[in-house]
């Protein structure tokens, strides 16, 4: 069964860092563009950071020069280190393949203070 599995949220004041694990089941997780979403109350959600399977990075431009996407495939894992957190910044973040999509999963809440 193929799934990504989000982790790694939570409260940080703003100015704060947090990092991102997206973790993969699935034995062709290499082969496979992955990308960060998030979705705040009330709007929709939103494309934050991907990553080919190349490693070829691509970013909002809300996060350009605050977060890194990276990927270990040895460990099936993709990382959002997102640094210089906003309030703005607070939602709940997803990851799911760009090439192959999935279903949403759970996500992972960041709330960042003010």
């Amino acid at each position: 069964q193929v799934q990504l599995v989000e982790s790694g949220g939570g409260l940080v004041q703003a100015g704060g860092s947090l990092r991102l694990s997206c973790a993969a089941s699935g034995s062709s997780f290499r082969f496979h563009a992955v990308g960060w979403y998030r979705q705040a109350p009330g709007k929709q959600r939103e494309f934050v950071a991907g990553i080919t399977s190349g490693g070829t990075t691509n970013y909002a431009d809300s996060v350009k020069g605050r977060f890194t996407i990276s990927r270990d495939n040895a460990k099936n894992t993709v990382y959002l280190q997102m640094n210089s957190l906003k309030p703005e910044d607070t939602a709940v973040y997803y990851c799911n393949y760009i090439d192959y999509n999935l279903s949403w999963g759970q996500g992972t809440q960041v709330t960042v203070s003010s």
